[in-house]
């Protein structure tokens, strides 16, 4: 029976410590795209460099916009 003093307690700060780094992961926008990187490993290294490029710009054109809508 007292080893429920125990359990009790370390389950709360188990829980609390999930909370805590769930909590911060949706802040950091860990969440915001969970398709690109899967769609990334298939595709970008099959273009040649020209088109690579170009591929590189438009992300960086895309986040731009996208920083700027979200403001």
């Amino acid at each position: 029976m007292s080893i429920i003093y125990v359990l009790i307690p370390i389950a709360i700060i188990i829980v609390a410590l999930a909370l805590v780094i769930f909590f911060w992961a949706v802040k950091s926008n860990q969440f915001e795209d969970l398709d690109r990187q899967g769609y990334s490993i298939l595709f970008d290294d099959d273009l040649p460099p020209e088109e690579k490029k170009l591929a590189d710009q438009r992300k960086k054109l895309q986040q731009e916009q996208d920083k700027h809508g979200s403001d």
